[in-house]
């Protein structure tokens, strides 16, 4: 054994292998227990220095399972406790390593056992060939004559470059260091390309497949090294390992096959020519090939039933060839020129050889191939697994035929022989063929997305079940890009096989197929323009929907449900004035409400039908009594779902005059709030049962106030024209109305109740969010139901009280903002908030402080709730913008114990919270400065927290804070001496050369420069980057590459 190695004594290395030999040898049967104690023990052994002197004993060991603990220790040992080995052993650890590795590659080690050693090698390798001198200089060509010397084999030769480069490409390097290393690697490259050339020259390669795969697997890992002028020579070798071993009947070589197959689709991809370059030596090569033999595979596959190896490799082939090529693709689909493939292919083995095709003819039987594979017979994901591979190719090649015309111009060629690179001769031709292609596809994605039977869904388990779900939404993304080609003759297409299946369909056969044409129409909703369509109005009339079933068929009744709800936006391009028997819109809120009462449909019918009468309110409007019948109709429903019902009515109700929506509104929600007051009264006797009804009541005035709120954001559109002023007119004096009263104040009547009794209860409490959310609003979008800010600020005070969490929190935020609405007519003076709600204001802020800073004064209560910091400061960030008056009306110790825990949050490690820190602080100054009548209390907080303030934010940057949050403090730090200029050089002096200022890096040089550099520019970048240079010094990252490259700015 090497001197410099620890020796071990017989006994402690036979006791390793035991315990080896006990966890891992087959035989043995330990319990977990004992599995997890061995390899406990085991770790153990291997952190010890004297490991080291496990490795040759191990290596020489008869059990292959020692053998492999032997060299996984070398290799743990290099990479986890280099720092450890003494420094003058390198060398000889070098030449050990290196010749142990030898040895067993000679000796025919297992390639598990081999693998190891190699990434022990190479590690070694990586920490010692870098620098000036380089301690390994010309490593690799280095280990590769040992190995040789020592009898590797070339299959081994390979697996170790294989190794070589991956963990090269994987390893955590200085940039210098990375590209020593790279260069290595060039340097060595025309040796492995010329061993790699060896092994996969056919026919030679066929005769020792082991070693074909080792060199095929060593190629595909040196793709990022190699230049493409090395690959290029190899391109032709790839595709005559594709070539058949026999054509009558046609045979091939499998391991050669899809080994070939797979390093092609790996230089298609990850080499120096996966960018679509090399056409003429790589895409056209392949194009011929599969012209020559690809229909001869698909034929076989499509006879047997079966796609074998070859098959599913030579599928995923076409794909990452269109992948890579799809510009050259797009841009020949049409064009007579012939190739021009570099070099020359073989002639096929028929006689005579055949004439070579021109490019159309290429790219077309390229398309045709991925067709039949997307066309595969049978179901997705249980009878077969290929058709879904070539579905991401559509999309990309859509997007090609759009571009082509500008490619054209370069090298791509063109449409028609007698054509110039992109006229319009040339585009029409493109696109005449992409049509028929997208033709084809789409017929066949149409039987494709087809359900079985249920018989034969019955024996599907619940993974095929998902994996054919997953398919057809996969497939309905496809479609768009297909929309995109054919447009109308899609949707024409798609309306004519609906009305030949319903023409030709018997009482008892399935709806399936019709089930699967209704699917491929709602996957392309999205791209469809909202303009009159014919195609959709048959649809949706009398020829389609109104032959398909309103009872059973569960499945064809949903997809035309989701249909409907879709193309709910569809509906309003159609005429208002036509009757209720002849309205497409009628027809389909009647199609949906012939489904509310089954409880299998009843959820994506109330989801249809809010989506309808969202879209469609005005429209709708005139037939309000048909809505009244179909809420007298909704006995049977669930709760869950009658809430969307009660919505989709309340859209409809939006569209009536105020007064005439008082009567169809009191009429839904009187019976709901009657209820939800029931629910409270009971709450003694049945807690449980009165909880559950109470927070459905509770969704479902939620619905109904979201359906009640204007469509159009009033913020977004400012109308002053005579009918909107009058329409607000309208809807004051409808509010007045004693009916609508009534309703508000039962409403407020219950959530103050609610408050009482289950403010701690999540479910409740999340309900009750929602409802003051959807509830509440801007004085301009007010409706008959809108709740005022100031009482229900009262009940969320009070709720906070009981329980402080981040939902009281968020909510007081928004009625704040609603307390004092932002002017909808642009001013240069911020709008004066009323006396009324300055004195809400100021009683919100009192209760919500001493609320917040008892619970956040606790012990770890900052660190321990980031949520209810973050919202917080959120709060009163928000009362500061709108009221900061009423923080100097507070009491003295309330508002000085906010400071100080503003102040606190400053150096807190959670990012969100000492943002939020940080933006209340800069609003509050900011604020205070900028009313007049403040002066006063301006003068106060800079005297009282101005320095404390400041000491927060430089003790940030030298280290207390995150640096992610360097911006939030440099912000506040030019507040700060923007708004305090002479106060904040004195603190700033102060705190710097404190004694007690935090121990970083920084010396007084550093600190000097920092003071001079902000004090020195009113610029807010010259303070940015004198700020970030100081953190860089007193955190010691000056001059390190990962301080430079982590500047957060």
């Amino acid at each position: 054994m090497a001197s410099f190695i620890p020796v071990l004594s017989p006994s402690d290395i036979q006791r390793a292998a035991e315990l080896i030999q006990q966890a891992y040898a087959p035989q043995t049967h330990l319990s977990s227990e004992d599995q997890r104690r061995t390899q406990q023990e085991l770790f153990e052994i291997q952190k010890r220095p004297e490991a080291w002197g496990l490795v040759l004993p191990f290596l020489d060991h008869s059990d292959p399972n020692v053998q492999f603990f032997g060299a996984h220790t070398a290799q743990v040992k290099i990479a986890r406790d280099w720092a450890a080995f003494p420094e003058e052993h390198v060398l000889e650890l070098r030449d050990m390593v290196l010749d142990v590795t030898g040895r067993s590659m000679g000796s025919g080690k297992n390639k598990v056992i081999l693998r190891k050693l190699f990434v022990a090698v190479t590690s070694l390798a990586l920490k010692i060939a870098p620098g000036n001198p380089s301690r390994w200089p010309d490593w690799l060509m280095s280990c590769i004559n040992t190995m040789s010397g020592l009898g590797a084999t070339n299959e081994q030769i390979m697996d170790f470059l294989a190794i070589v480069s991956e963990e090269v490409e994987s390893a955590d390097l200085l940039p210098a260091s990375k590209i020593q290393v790279q260069s290595s690697l060039g340097s060595v490259v025309p040796i492995v390309v010329q061993a790699i050339t060896s092994c996969i020259t056919v026919p030679q390669a066929l005769s020792a497949p082991q070693q074909l795969s080792s060199a095929l697997k060593c190629l595909q890992a040196w793709f990022p090294v190699l230049p493409a002028n090395d690959l290029t020579p190899l391109i032709p070798l790839l595709i005559s390992l594709l070539n058949p071993t026999s054509t009558t009947p046609m045979e091939f070589d499998e391991t050669a096959f899809v080994g070939a197959s797979e390093t092609l689709q790996e230089l298609m991809t990850k080499s120096a020519l996966a960018d679509g370059s090399a056409n003429r030596t790589l895409t056209e090569p392949l194009l011929i090939w599969c012209h020559a033999y690809g229909g001869r595979i698909v034929e076989e596959t499509l006879s047997s039933g079966l796609v074998d190896p070859v098959s599913h490799s030579f599928c995923k082939l076409l794909v990452a060839l269109g992948d890579h090529s799809t510009l050259y693709l797009a841009a020949n689909i049409a064009s007579a020129l012939p190739p021009k493939p570099f070099p020359e292919p073989p002639p096929p083995t028929t006689f005579p050889a055949p004439s070579l095709p021109n490019k159309s003819q290429l790219v077309q039987a390229f398309l045709r191939l991925l067709l039949a594979y997307a066309a595969l017979p049978g179901f997705y994901g249980v009878d077969e697994e290929e058709s879904e591979l070539s579905l991401g190719f559509w999309y990309l090649f859509q997007e090609a035929l759009w571009s082509a015309e500008y490619e054209q111009e370069f090298e791509f060629g063109d449409g028609d022989v007698d054509a110039a690179p992109g006229t319009d001769k040339t585009e029409q031709a493109q696109m005449r063929v992409a049509r028929v292609v997208y033709s084809e596809l789409v017929q066949i994605l149409r039987g494709k997305v087809v359900w079985p039977g249920a018989a034969t869904l019955r024996t599907w388990n619940r993974d095929q079940r998902d994996k054919f779900q997953a398919y057809r939404r996969d497939v309905g993304d496809i479609l768009i890009n297909a929309y995109y080609i054919l447009r109308d003759g899609l949707l024409a297409y798609y309306v004519s096989d609906l009305l030949q299946r319903l023409s030709s369909r018997s009482p008892n056969d399935s709806w399936e197929d019709i089930e699967g044409t209704l699917h491929c129409v709602l996957a392309v909703q999205e791209a469809v323009p909202v303009e009159d369509n014919l195609h959709l109005a048959r649809i949706f009339g009398p020829e389609i929907m109104g032959r398909l079933p309103v009872t059973g068929s569960d499945r064809v009744r949903r997809t035309a449900l989701l249909l409907i709800g879709s193309y709910a936006s569809w509906f309003t391009t159609q005429s208002k004035d036509a009757s209720p028997s002849t309205s497409l819109l009628m027809n389909a809120i009647s199609y949906i409400a012939a489904a509310l009462p089954d409880h299998v449909l009843c959820l994506p019918a109330a989801n249809a039908l809010r989506d309808l009468c969202d879209a469609n309110r005005t429209a709708l409007a005139p037939h309000i009594a048909a809505f009244g019948e179909l809420h007298a109709s909704l006995t049977g429903i669930p709760d869950t779902e009658k809430a969307k019902v009660l919505q989709s009515i309340a859209s409809v109700i939006q569209a009536l005059p105020p007064a005439e929506a008082i009567p169809p509104i009191e009429a839904i929600l009187s019976p709901v709030v009657a209820k939800l007051h029931e629910a409270l009264q009971s709450s003694a006797q049945l807690p449980e049962e009165a909880r559950a009804i109470t927070i459905q009541q509770l969704v479902t005035i939620t619905g109904v106030a979201k359906g009640l709120t204007r469509m159009v954001d009033s913020l977004l559109v400012v109308d002053e024209t005579p009918s909107a002023q009058e329409e607000a007119k309208q809807m004051v004096q409808a509010r007045d109305d004693p009916r609508t009263t009534q309703l508000r104040e039962g409403l407020l009547f219950a959530i103050r109740r609610i408050v009482e009794l289950w403010t701690e209860d999540a479910s409740v409490s999340d309900a009750l969010n929602e409802l003051i959310k959807a509830i509440t609003s801007l004085p301009t979008d007010v409706t008959l139901i809108s709740l005022p800010p100031g009482p229900l600020l009262e009940a969320v005070c009070m709720a906070a009280q009981k329980q402080l969490t981040a939902v009281w929190l968020s909510l007081t935020t928004m009625l704040i903002n609603q307390l004092d609405p932002p002017s909808l007519l642009p001013t240069t003076f911020k709008t004066i908030p009323t006396h009324e709600a300055e004195q809400i204001a100021l009683s919100v802020l009192g209760v919500l402080l001493q609320t917040s800073l008892s619970a956040l004064s606790q012990p770890d209560a900052l660190e321990a709730n980031p949520d209810i910091v973050q919202a917080f400061f959120g709060c009163i960030d928000t009362m500061a913008q709108h009221f900061v008056i009423a923080f100097y009306r507070l009491p003295p110790d309330i508002f000085n114990a906010l400071m100080q825990c503003s102040i606190t949050s400053l150096g807190l490690q959670e990012r969100y919270s000492l943002v939020g820190a940080c933006t209340f602080c800069r609003t509050l100054i900011n604020r205070t400065c900028a009313v007049d009548e403040l002066s006063d209390a301006k003068i106060m907080l800079a005297r009282t927290h101005g320095p404390s303030i400041m000491r927060a934010v430089l003790s940030g940057f030298a280290g207390v804070a995150p640096r992610s949050t360097t911006p939030n403090l440099v912000e506040l730090l030019s507040t700060l001496t923007q708004r305090f200029p002479e106060d904040s050089r004195q603190w700033m002096t102060e705190v710097l050369f404190a004694d007690d200022f935090v121990q970083c890096k920084a010396n007084d040089a550093a600190k000097e420069q920092l003071i001079k550099a902000v004090f020195g520019s009113r610029s807010m970048r010259r303070v940015r980057d004198a700020a970030q240079q100081f953190i860089l010094i007193a955190r010691g990252l000056e001059g390190t590459g990962f301080g430079y490259t982590s500047v957060t700015m």
